[in-house]
């Protein structure tokens, strides 16, 4: 049986966020929660006479993109009308580039399940408009009437598309790569990445060839990927149809195709154009745009700390483990709270264990972002201090730092109104040893006759006893004095 190798790029658009729209001055609303066609101005609905204007804000936007790629920006750019009749776009054409666009050749590295990494060609980035918004009915609406609606509110907002090259072999390299794509410009603060709204838009193109050959075969684009999961799973349906079209004789279509969530299976949509069948030509209302090099320097110079050069620093200079480093810069919102944690004199290593086994669990138990916390960076150094000198131990911080999640209170507040400071005085901690041992002469009986398990009883016993206030180390030193004591003496 002929075996195949999937051949996949991705075609990645976001919309950029800039105030007003890309050739236009209409405000760019939320094309979910805003009123339909509201937003909304004779430029981008298409009227006759109407002379679209770039928007500089998503020039400079689509750079910072680009130069985050590794892509070579270019100095030259034009915009194209690119030509094709759908009920979303008003003007029967989109305002696009495609021969000289922003960026191209650029790359981006991935990191793999197996633990290696693999690098990803970026072809070209470029800019071009939105299209509205279709709305497709059918007699369970609530309207109760078949049809479509269309919003326009989203055509002409800014749109970045991202072409990879066809490097991409499998569901879980293309989410690695959508992952990292997304991870990158909410790090440029130019996109949010919401899948759901469609500000951030993946869409496969797919095909297959038999193993240890070269030339490409016929491809299907995938549309209406919502999620990551979505992504991974329509990529793989979409490779198993096309081997069992192969297998069977005949011969792949090709085609767009959209995702049926509910069948989790996909479903052709319409033919797939050749970049030929849009009939590309310049812009004539609209001059090429010349990018300089002073322009570009500028943009660089703004670019962050991008997330690999972040886990690279956060190992070097902090000590911290692949893990760690790698989901303290997942989001730069938490990134930059971490650093400033150690600007207010924390140390990397603790304040990232307490971070990731406390505070991330307390943040997705209340569904809040780092940015929405009353904790502050200043406030969980003096939380992790208090432990790490035995103020209080490692169960009493989690309580208190919990009181902070609710409160805002700093740790040491919190410590003194509740009592919670540790005990540690020898004294304390031997009376209340004696009186467990006392309470308890049976298991101790047991114990003495070689159920060493037992300790763990003991233990447990006095730390409940001092409500937990008990030094940890200090019980477990005396613990063991007192219980050797009586095996010597049996």
């Amino acid at each position: 049986m002929t075996t195949y190798e999937p051949i996949i790029g991705l075609e990645i658009h976001a919309e950029l966020m800039t105030n007003s729209k890309m050739f236009c001055r209409c405000k760019v609303v939320d094309s979910v929660e805003a009123p339909p066609n509201t937003a909304v101005c004779p430029v981008c609905l298409g009227m006759p006479g109407m002379l679209p204007v770039i928007n500089r804000r998503a020039v400079t936007f689509s750079m910072r993109v680009a130069l985050a790629l590794n892509c070579e920006v270019q100095h030259h750019n034009i915009f194209a009308r690119k030509n094709y009749f759908y009920p979303d776009l008003p003007k029967a054409y989109q305002l696009s580039q495609y021969e000289l666009p922003i960026g191209l050749h650029g790359w981006l590295d991935i990191d793999l399940e197996d633990g290696t990494s693999k690098r990803i060609r970026i072809r070209r980035v470029h800019m071009e408009e939105d299209t509205g918004k279709l709305t497709h009915l059918d007699r369970t609406s609530d309207l109760s009437e078949e049809g479509t609606l269309v919003d326009y509110n989203r055509s002409g907002v800014p749109l970045l598309e991202i072409v990879s090259e066809p490097d991409i072999r499998s569901g879980e390299e293309a989410r690695a790569y959508a992952v990292k794509i997304r991870q990158i410009l909410r790090y440029l603060d130019v996109n949010t990445g919401d899948l759901e709204k469609g500000v951030f838009r993946v869409e496969p193109n797919i095909s297959l060839r038999p193993s240890g050959t070269t030339a490409f075969g016929k491809r299907t684009e995938l549309k209406n990927l919502n999620s990551f999961r979505v992504l991974t799973d329509g990529t793989a349906f979409e490779i198993a149809r096309q081997t069992a079209v192969l297998d069977s004789g005949a011969q792949v279509i090709q085609e767009t195709r959209g995702w049926h969530d509910a069948k989790r299976i996909t479903f052709s949509q319409r033919r797939k154009e050749e970049a030929e069948d849009y009939r590309y030509f310049p812009e004539p209302d609209l001059p090429p745009l010349a990018i300089s090099d002073e322009w570009i320097a500028e943009v660089k110079a703004s670019l962050p700390e991008l997330p690999d050069a972040k886990v690279v620093r956060y190992r070097s200079e902090f000590g911290l483990s692949a893990y760690d480093a790698q989901v303290l810069t997942e989001e730069r919102a938490v990134a930059e709270w971490f650093e400033a944690t150690i600007d207010a004199g924390g140390e990397p290593k603790p304040i990232a264990n307490w971070m990731i086994n406390n505070l991330f669990s307390l943040m997705n138990e209340h569904k809040q972002s780092i940015d929405e916390i009353e904790v502050t960076p200043a406030g969980l150094v003096g939380l992790v201090g208090l432990v790490e000198k035995r103020t209080i131990n490692n169960n009493t911080g989690k309580e208190v730092l919990a009181e902070m999640f609710s409160t805002g209170q700093q740790a040491q507040a919190i410590v003194d109104a509740q009592g919670l400071a540790q005990i540690s005085d020898d004294s304390a901690i031997t009376a209340m040893i004696a009186q467990v041992l006392a309470d308890n002469p049976d298991k101790l009986a047991a114990y003495v006759g070689g159920k060493d398990k037992l300790r763990g009883f003991f233990m447990g016993q006095v730390m409940q006893k001092s409500q937990g206030k008990a030094d940890p180390a200090v019980v477990n030193r005396l613990l063991a004095e007192a219980l050797a004591a009586r095996k010597a003496a049996a």
